[in-house]
């Protein structure tokens, strides 16, 4: 039986003949990164657990999130890691340079058959040239500083095949809108996706970045490209050297094979508050916006410029809208100066910003106000991600033309003249977003009282929302606990020592950030049982020494709100104690109680 791509990259990279879906096994980093996002708490871990570097040449930072360095905590963290990385002679892609995940492809850092992993959520775009890029938190990543490898378990694999022709007028993101109204947020979770089929084949290198950008948000690892000619030659070109890309074998085995038919893909937009609700545009047509945006890591290459463009010139975006646009990288931005873009976007009246993530990182333009509505080309639209507003998501040619319209539209029906704003409707849906709106060796058998939050998908952003990141210290972080997620802002004052959180699928998905795990340590919460976890979330956790398990069924237990549980980590067995009635989830593996009983895994 042979091996998929990540299956075979993996065991390149471990130095293994083949591995299997479930194994653990040590994988060695090629390319190892810190964001500003996340870099400062890097060095801490180095600092204070007296780790030296393995391969400066293999690290870097990049400065993404906050490359205006307008918030004075993002500010200091870039000069901690500045200093530091001066200090051991690191790379630093500084604020003037762009996107990291798009400057480690155009730099010719990460090319086909490359592990690489980043204290970015969206590392997994680099699966665009077949490689393997994975989000990792803060101590993962100074683990593979210090020791040149991480642990990983090995993903099954689906292999997904686009026939057909994609109709006229649909861009890649709009396939991957229409992916995710298919799969959701968890049908996907922890599979390794890779795509074929003559659909796949004629996607250009900027139309894979946008799809493999999303995989985050349809819960998979990464979306996995076998590069074309045209992806190879781009790479080698960058890398100035000759590649020889990672190919599945024909006897490979997936767990699922999955046929769509692209020529049935259509318009979509995502509603606000997830990325997957995605519906045909016709059915939030003519809903007026208040701003738009044209950027990210999924959507701000040149390509996507010259579509905005092409759009704007000779017209002008209406009055009362804000247009912003960011370039993924400095180099896109030049491009957009060499060939007039820039005065295209100017003369429309568009603001343009330097190169970054822009408002999806909290850390420069892009964020809106409560009762604001926003188009975005962005990947995710949580409550709360990019502002008080709501964030409909979009192609740059649908945000272009809603931006020239004063609503939601495509590029053939643009109105002559735009949709002006009822100042009272503006008013009261202000008015209602501000009611809305609310302020802000250990055991192996625990006992707690239950917090039963019943819902899948709960996002990062919804357990520790953006605007805290730059809080490092663990103590600070209890108090900001699902202060973003509606109906639960009261949790963490009403919290106690010994709390156990039983929740739904998905728990944990979207950001890397290392936060979302410690904020539960800081007010004493025992564990978290989910029938799912987010990927880089479930690392995050082990890797922190805070019990995560998961359950198939837990109904036979009848727990009720308050109840008190017993739960052996090792065993997986639970007892409701109010009835006396016992269950069991999956219990620990050996390296997560290894790394428990290590108290973390340094």
């Amino acid at each position: 039986m042979g091996m998929t791509i990540i299956e075979k990259i993996l065991a390149a990279h471990a130095g293994r003949e083949k591995v299997t879906p479930g194994k653990i096994v040590d994988v060695f980093i090629d390319v190892r990164v810190a964001r500003d996002f996340g870099g400062a708490n890097v060095v801490k871990n180095m600092e204070e657990n007296g780790l030296t570097l393995e391969d400066p040449s293999r690290t870097f930072f990049t400065f993404d999130t906050n490359p205006t360095g307008s918030d004075q905590k993002y500010a200091t963290n870039q000069q901690i890691c500045r200093i530091y990385a001066r200090k051991h002679g690191i790379k630093v892609y500084d604020i003037n340079s762009g996107i990291g995940t798009h400057l480690l492809i155009d730099e010719g850092l990460v090319y086909p058959g490359v592990t690489a992993i980043s204290t970015d959520s969206h590392a997994n775009i680099l699966g665009a040239v077949g490689a393997f890029g994975q989000g990792m938190g803060d101590k993962d990543i100074a683990a593979a500083w210090a020791r040149g490898k991480v642990w990983f378990k090995v993903p099954p694999s689906v292999k997904l095949i686009l026939r057909g022709n994609i109709p006229a007028g649909i861009t890649a993101k709009e396939v991957v809108l229409n992916l995710l109204a298919r799969f959701g947020a968890n049908e996907l979770l922890g599979y390794s996706v890779e795509m074929y089929g003559e659909v796949t084949d004629r996607l250009h290198l900027n139309d894979r970045i946008t799809i493999a950008s999303m995989a985050t948000e349809m819960g998979a690892i990464t979306i996995l490209f076998p590069p074309n000619r045209e992806v190879l030659s781009y790479c080698e070109t960058r890398a100035g050297k000759k590649i020889t890309p990672v190919y599945a074998d024909e006897d490979a085995r997936y767990e699922r094979v999955i046929e769509l038919n692209a020529g049935e893909f259509v318009t979509r937009v995502s509603r606000p508050g997830k990325p997957h609700d995605t519906v045909p545009i016709d059915e939030v047509k003519k809903i007026k916006i208040d701003s738009a945006f044209v950027g990210s890591c999924t959507n701000g290459r040149i390509e996507d410029m010259r579509v905005v463009a092409d759009i704007l010139r000779g017209r002008h975006v209406a009055p009362g809208v804000v247009l912003k646009i960011v370039p993924t990288t400095d180099k896109v931005w030049m491009q957009c100066l060499e060939e007039g873009l820039l005065k295209v976007f100017k003369e429309a009246g568009a603001l343009v910003s330097n190169a970054g993530c822009a408002g999806c990182a909290a850390g420069q333009v892009g964020q809106n106000g409560p009762g604001e509505i926003t188009i975005s080309t962005g990947n995710r639209n949580f409550p709360g991600k990019q502002g008080k507003g709501e964030v409909y998501l979009a192609s740059p040619a649908v945000v272009a033309a809603s931006a020239v319209a004063g609503y939601i539209t495509t590029p053939d029906d643009i109105p002559d003249q735009p949709a002006t704003f009822d100042h009272e409707e503006r008013e009261e849906r202000i008015s209602r977003a501000k009611k809305k709106a609310k302020p802000h060796d250990l055991p192996v058998v625990l006992e707690g009282r239950v917090w039963i939050i019943d819902r899948d998908n709960i996002d990062t952003d919804m357990i520790f929302h953006n605007r805290y990141l730059t809080v490092t210290d663990i103590s600070e972080m209890g108090q900001y606990t699902f202060d973003n997620l509606e109906g639960y802002e009261h949790f963490a004052k009403e919290a106690r020592p010994g709390d156990i959180v039983i929740t739904g699928k998905n728990f944990g998905a979207g950001s890397s950030r290392q936060q979302a795990v410690d904020c539960f340590k800081s007010l004493g919460v025992q564990a978290i049982l989910a029938r799912s976890f987010g990927a880089i979330y479930e690392r995050n956790a082990i890797n922190a020494a805070f019990p995560v398990l998961t359950y198939d069924d837990l109904s036979g237990l009848e727990i009720r709100q308050g109840d008190t549980i017993r739960l052996n980590l090792q065993t997986g067995e639970v007892e409701n104690l109010r009835n006396g009635k016992k269950g069991q989830v999956h219990p620990f593996s050996e390296v997560q109680m290894e790394i428990y009983q290590n108290g973390g895994l340094f």
